[in-house]
């Protein structure tokens, strides 16, 4: 809501920022002060603490678009050298305060009532608390269009924030203690399954707003590091299973990790080829109507070094699969390749 202080105080020259200042330097000059003058940072200094209010105040009207636009035009009435005329025949105005208002409030030269404020014949000078009131919806009066829709107690505004968390607490789920920008701290909970890159909005923690107003939110982006076990694919967690050749060729039951420490037995069936998927139930991200899956792929492990007695018997089964080709069809199916655009036949044999 727009006051009187609006015409005394110069909020750009409280931050240090010029007049065109964007949003981004605005925020980075209030941070900047903030961080100086907080009262944690100067205990027992008042002028401090009272320059901390004046740079709180100053950021509440600038980082608002709408507030900055109403205290930009109410400054700009002040520099144009706003003055109040006698009323009655012949007063003339040349701007400011009689202008402005008349051509608001239906006057500038055609039909209508003119709406002059006298200082003349030692009546009282006009509270601009009280006109403003009228423009902006401040008092008991009427609000009026443009600047005037109606104010109440104005929320706390936004902050941002980054954080880094473990693998493991991204996917359970961990409390956190943030750094603000004023030198504080914020201890909040970062829900379960959160992703690299996510932002969040943790609400109420942001800038405290004005007396019966809610505080601001705190937009959290997160960074998740990587594991060297574990990868996400939406709520379901995955790995690379190792198995050898003779529990993929003959089954076995093997042991699977999980995120929790506490491995599960996965049965590998008999034939189980390098590349398959094996499904752990509910070993995901937790969620509370239907948790992720842990899916485990499997990955054939060939040995590099074989005893002789193995290298026989590898031999034996190589005799006995002799008539098997497992590339036949590979062969069949790219007979015809495209190759820079070209179409080239592959000859089996050649």
């Amino acid at each position: 809501m727009a006051s009187q202080d609006w015409f005394e105080k110069d909020f750009y020259a409280i931050l240090g920022v010029p007049q065109d200042a964007d949003a981004g330097a605005i925020k980075k000059a209030y941070r900047k002060l903030a961080r100086q003058y907080h009262p944690d940072q100067n205990p027992g200094d008042s002028a401090a603490e009272q320059r901390f209010k004046e740079i709180g105040e100053a950021n509440s009207v600038l980082s608002d678009p709408e507030q900055r636009r109403e205290y930009d035009a109410v400054r700009q009435m002040a520099r144009g050298g706003a003055r109040f005329t006698a009323g009655g025949p012949g007063g003339q105005g040349n701007g400011g305060f009689e202008d402005i208002f008349s051509t608001m409030f239906g006057g500038g030269g055609g039909a209508g009532p003119r709406v002059r404020y006298s200082t003349a014949g030692g009546g009282a000078q006009p509270d601009l608390e009280d006109i403003l009131g009228g423009m902006f919806g401040a008092g008991g009066g009427p609000a009026y269009g443009g600047f005037g829709s109606t104010r109440g107690p104005r929320k706390g505004a936004d902050l941002t924030a980054r954080t880094s968390l473990s693998f493991r607490d991204a996917v359970t789920g961990a409390t956190v203690t943030l750094g603000t920008a004023d030198g504080g701290q914020i201890t909040t909970r970062i829900p379960a399954g959160v992703k690299d890159g996510q932002k969040i909005r943790l609400r109420g923690k942001g800038q405290p707003g004005d007396a019966g107003a809610p505080a601001g939110d705190l937009i959290l982006t997160v960074s998740v590091e990587s594991h060297p076990v574990f990868a996400r694919e939406g709520d379901n967690l995955t790995l690379e299973l190792p198995v050898t050749f003779a529990e993929a060729a003959l089954g076995a039951t093997v042991a699977v990790p999980t995120l929790d420490g506490k491995p599960v037995k996965v049965r590998i069936a008999p034939g189980t080829p390098s590349g398959r998927v094996l499904r752990v139930k509910g070993r995901g991200v937790p969620r509370p109507d239907k948790p992720g899956d842990l899916l485990a792929k499997v990955a054939v492990i060939v040995p590099q070094r074989l005893s002789d007695e193995a290298r026989a018997a590898v031999e034996v089964l190589q005799t006995q699969d002799a008539g098997h080709d497992p590339r036949a069809e590979l062969v069949r199916r790219g007979t015809e390749v495209g190759v820079d655009g070209r179409q080239v036949r592959v000859l089996a044999g050649r």
